[in-house]
């Protein structure tokens, strides 16, 4: 996950892109993006491009990853944090 964190932030810095951070912006580019990569299932869910699907659950990660690191949240903790709250609702199938 470091290594992740280091080519979103420096890529990203290198833009100066950080300075439009925030967490409605991030937000907001989230949702843009899961709107894109729902437009390629609008009409038909088995006719997709997976190359340009793949693509846009990428720009999805990246401005996630992004505002976790905005919002100083470590990803892997809240993902495993996450995952235990769920299991304790969920309990597995036997």
């Amino acid at each position: 996950m470091e290594e992740v964190k280091e080519i979103i932030t420096s890529f990203r810095k290198k833009r100066d892109w950080n300075k439009y951070d925030s967490e409605g912006n991030l937000a907001k580019s989230i949702i843009i993006e899961a709107a894109e990569l729902l437009e390629h299932f609008q009409w038909n869910d088995n006719d997709f491009n997976k190359k340009e699907v793949s693509y846009e659950i990428a720009d999805i990660l990246i401005y996630s990853l992004a505002m976790c690191y905005h919002m100083d949240i470590d990803p892997k903790e809240l993902i495993k944090e996450k995952l235990e709250d769920v299991a304790k609702r969920y309990p597995e199938v036997k």
